[in-house]
């Protein structure tokens, strides 16, 4: 990849633009170059658009998918459809020069979008880490570095701090609830699992390798979770976490460790995952004083 970003440098160099080409390797390694900061943007992910306006790229984004709804600027932006379909003729009214996309938004409809030469950067982060690296390297590419930099220190300051606060405490053993019927959690490679492990949890489920495996009320009950969460979209409570109290003999119910999660938090990759982190640690230091 570096050969090629090297050639298509040297190819700006040769048009007399080079002092302002940019150019990035997105999560899937691939290299994109620019002859110039990105200045119409069309985010294709919720957690992009956050991630555009932490990295100071707000004011370039001109269309989103649904349910872009963070910072609240991002509710008034031209909406170019959602995760199952794209409106591929209203982003290319639009003129991009820049789509930051998921892998796992409309395949078929971001492989056309290549195929019309548009530039794509591809942002699914398998860290926490590599939130704070995609800020940075949107604001890159988006000529906004030093905002993009400051933002990705702050989130990785406060990721630390959180890391050391948390690390001497007991382990508590975790079950995150993605949702109740049908029954789903996250694995060990999940975002939300290393959420936990930052607070000084263990996931029940690590073992799993698929992000959000289906499992059994009976394989949940072997497992003795010692705190119970459930994440939900609208940042309130989950009423279905209290159907657990059917099963006494789990310690968290037997504790009265069950607990909601802000989902627009910690269901997306951007830079308000740490904050669902830092109330997933409160409430894991509060199930820790309760264990018996």
């Amino acid at each position: 990849m570096a050969t090629v970003r090297s050639l298509a440098l040297a190819l700006l160099t040769a048009c007399g633009v080079a002092t302002a080409a940019v150019s990035v390797s997105d999560d899937t390694g691939t290299d994109v170059v620019l002859p110039r900061p990105a200045q119409r943007i069309v985010s294709l992910a919720p957690h992009a658009t956050e991630m555009l306006f932490a990295a100071g790229a707000g004011g370039a984004i001109v269309g989103v998918v649904a349910h872009s709804d963070w910072p609240a600027a991002a509710r008034a932006l031209p909406r170019v459809g959602d995760a199952a379909a794209l409106d591929l003729e209203r982003i290319a009214s639009l003129r991009p020069d820049l789509v930051v996309a998921w892998p796992y938004t409309a395949p078929p409809q971001l492989a056309a979008l290549r195929a019309q030469k548009v530039a794509v950067f591809v942002s699914d982060p398998k860290s926490i880490a590599g939130i704070a690296d995609d800020i940075e390297k949107l604001g890159t590419i988006a000529g906004t570095r030093d905002i993009a930099n400051a933002s990705a220190g702050a989130l990785r300051a406060r990721l630390a701090d959180l890391k050391e606060r948390h690390a001497g405490g007991a382990r508590l053993r975790v079950f995150y609830e993605v949702w109740n019927e049908p029954l789903y959690t996250i694995g060990g490679r999940h975002l939300i699992s290393q959420a936990i492990g930052v607070c000084g949890g263990e996931n029940v489920f690590a073992a799993l390798t698929i992000p959000a495996p289906s499992v059994t009320v009976e394989a949940v009950v072997a497992a003795a979770p010692d705190v119970i969460v459930g994440g939900d979209d609208s940042g309130k409570r989950p009423p279905w976490l209290d159907d657990w109290k059917r099963w006494p003999s789990i310690p968290a119910v037997r504790d009265g460790n069950l607990y909601g999660a802000a989902g627009d938090l910690l269901h997306r990759p951007g830079p308000r995952f740490v904050d669902g982190v830092a109330a997933l640690c409160a409430d894991l230091a509060t199930a820790r004083l309760k264990k018996r």
